[in-house]
């Protein structure tokens, strides 16, 4: 059993209270999405609120399941105050890249906490790269680093293909702030873990190659 620290506490009902008003009240929930021609228009406040309001209850129960495991590795190694550093760093980082790859599409929309969520995900495991973690279609655990790898190659697949309903791009660019700035604040992992930061760089790398190719 995991023993939430208030800072995990104190996100997880923002996002509940937020997402809850957004249920009930559509024109809350359209105010303050992550909406491109709202967002080049002036209303920069919707790269941060994005990532508080969810689709419904099963989106906002997986996003805040997954931060309910790994909120406390990111605290255990760095505190509250930075563990909330890197999940605002991360939920812009999500925002700011999905900016970045559909600012000539003005009607792209987006909502939920995914990206400050895999930026939380992908820091823990930066940090303990050999902590075991299973999914449910491959029966034995793997290595945490492998699965972080395989998660982002899939993001950028699905950013490619414009796989399902869902913010590939938010979860790349919060991993990218997950990783960037865990390593701001332990660059000794960049002797320490050499091969697993450079593993974990891999997808990054792979992803700004294909969009100077102009092939996503």
């Amino acid at each position: 059993m995991v023993n939430l620290h208030i800072a995990t506490i104190a996100i997880m009902a923002a996002n509940v209270l937020v997402s809850l008003r957004g249920f009930s009240d559509s024109g809350f929930f359209d105010r303050y999405k992550f909406l491109i021609n709202g967002i080049q228009a002036g209303q920069k406040e919707r790269m941060v609120t994005s990532g508080f309001l969810h689709v419904d209850i099963s989106h906002l129960f997986f996003n805040m399941f997954t931060l309910y495991f790994f909120a406390d590795v990111v605290i255990s190694w760095f505190g509250p105050v930075k563990f909330l550093i890197i999940y605002f760093v991360s939920l812009i980082g999500g925002s700011l890249l999905a900016l970045f790859f559909h600012k000539d599409e003005p009607y792209y929309s987006a909502v939920g906490a995914s990206g400050a969520v895999t930026g939380i995900l992908y820091a823990a495991i930066l940090l303990n790269p050999d902590m075991q973690l299973g999914i449910m279609f491959i029966p034995i655990p793997l290595p945490a680093y492998v699965l972080g790898i395989a998660y982002l190659l899939y993001s950028i697949y699905g950013m490619k293909s414009r796989l399902g309903n869902i913010g590939h791009t938010a979860h790349f660019g919060g991993a990218i702030g997950g990783f960037a700035t865990t390593l701001l604040f332990k660059p000794e992992l960049l002797v320490t873990d050499t091969l697993i930061v450079v593993l974990l760089a891999i997808p990054i790398i792979i992803l700004f190659v294909l969009e100077k190719l102009g092939k996503i």
